[in-house]
């Protein structure tokens, strides 16, 4: 399995939980680096750059405040405002977990944790982190209050026409969905309609329905009470209570089974919520931005998704070009990533070639804006010269078919099916394990079974 393009930081003063942690993650991500002194976080920082942090909330023997974490994470959020940051906690600490959130932090994480669960937080967080450094300021479109935000790059005609749209439509309480192919920056439109929004000061929560196991579907969004389950010891709120007042963005819709769909659709209709083991309901004020990738009109023809829950969602649908729609942005992008990687990896006056250029905007792009970012820092890596030619892009080939296959052997073609469909979601487990007809759980087991 080829690892994500990341450099993560664990923070814990327990080397054991440190050595676990990093054999453990080393295993997804290009670069783990653990410290078991918070006063060292800021050198690392300045010396490395850290798409995510994993924190622990408490260093001092006996102490159990959190404390410790939120005046870490603050310190964080001020050097490098661009790296995400998740809080590790107990169940005795979920409040000051909670408390972390509110204050920015984008998850946290409870101890003993769960390694699916983890990975599934980590990896939604380097995504967070790579839409926070993905681009510049874009001009202002419609009237002098909106704002493009950091995380914008592009002046085609059909992406500012998107843009318009979102400019009309941030400043309201309508429930937006977003449409769109992976990687077309769906994440970075919903945080842009929320800052742009009278709820800029609330939370904005983001939750990955594609990943969130059905078991904990309940639990996570709406909360628990105490007893609710055996490892409930204490009262906690959902991601929608923590996103009263604010925003909550509902990433993967189309994912979501239909069981689950009326649980949800539920909790549009009352705007109220009832947390597991828990008999009132809880008030709250919330908007809904959802996103997907899937047509869900059609899904709601072949009996997949529930029309009634479409309609709660899509107030206003906002689709979102893909990257070989907006050809003349590609140069301004892959120019911005060059500039990145090219300080990152100390490659001084590295440019694009003429030839790459042009293969670029030739190019397919069919995993959009996410594939272009991986595809420049490959080739800042692999380039030897003062020019990335074409040579350096390395472009995706075109997979043959199974069904060509003239190796009948069950095995080899089960491993074909699987790389195939992980190549064609971007390694996208959730969505590689549904096209497949697989459980997340099934897919990772066939994944390790290949060496995938």
């Amino acid at each position: 399995m080829r690892k994500t393009e990341a450099t993560l930081l664990l923070v814990d003063d327990d080397p054991d939980i440190l050595f676990t942690l990093k054999v453990f993650l080393k295993r997804f991500y290009s670069q783990v680096i653990t410290l078991n002194d918070p006063k060292k976080i800021l050198e690392t920082l300045s010396a490395s750059v850290v798409d995510v942090v994993l924190m622990d909330m408490n260093f001092k023997r006996g102490v159990q405040t959190g404390a410790e974490g939120l005046y870490w994470q603050k310190r964080i959020a001020e050097v490098s405002p661009e790296t995400v940051i998740i809080l590790m906690t107990a169940y005795s600490d979920v409040s000051v977990a909670v408390e972390g959130i509110k204050q920015g932090a984008f998850d946290y994480v409870l101890k003993p944790w769960d390694n699916d669960k983890l990975q599934t937080t980590l990896s939604a967080a380097v995504a967070h982190a790579r839409s926070k450094k993905a681009g510049h300021k874009l001009e202002k479109i419609s009237s002098s209050d909106f704002q493009a935000g950091t995380d914008v790059i592009g002046q085609s005609e059909t992406f500012t026409q998107t843009l318009q749209l979102v400019s009309k439509v941030a400043d309201t309480h309508a429930h937006v969905l977003l449409l769109g192919e992976n990687g077309t920056g769906k994440y970075v439109i919903a945080k842009m309609l929320h800052d742009n929004s009278s709820r800029k000061q609330k939370p904005f929560i983001h939750v990955d329905l594609g990943s969130l196991n059905e078991n904990l579907f309940e639990s996570e969004l709406f909360g628990y009470a105490k007893g609710a389950f055996t490892d409930a010891k204490e009262d906690s709120l959902g991601r929608f209570e923590l996103a009263d007042g604010g925003t909550i963005f509902l990433d993967e819709i189309g994912n979501l089974p239909l069981q689950l769909q009326t649980k949800l659709l539920s909790v549009l209709q009352t705007q109220s919520v009832v947390r597991l083991g828990e008999g009132r309901e809880r008030k709250v004020d919330v908007r809904i931005i959802c996103a997907t990738n899937l047509d869900l009109h059609k899904e709601v023809g072949a009996g997949n998704f529930r029309q009634d829950l479409l309609y709660r969602i899509n107030t206003v649908e906002i689709e979102l070009p893909a990257l070989r729609h907006r050809k003349t942005d590609i140069p301004l992008l892959a120019e911005y990533y060059l500039e990145r990687n090219r300080k990152k990896y100390r490659k001084g006056r590295l440019q694009f070639a003429n030839d790459a250029l042009k293969a670029m905007e030739n190019y397919a792009w069919p995993g959009n804006i996410r594939e272009l970012e991986h595809l420049v820092e490959r080739a800042v890596i692999l380039c030897d010269g003062s020019e990335i030619q074409e040579s350096d892009m390395r472009f995706s080939k075109v997979v043959a078919q199974v069904d060509n296959a003239e190796n009948l052997n069950l095995e080899q073609m089960e491993k074909q099916l699987v790389a195939k469909a992980l190549r064609k979601h971007l390694d996208n487990i959730s969505n590689a394990a549904k096209e497949l007809g697989l459980t997340r759980a099934a897919l990772y087991r066939r994944m390790e079974k290949h060496g995938l």
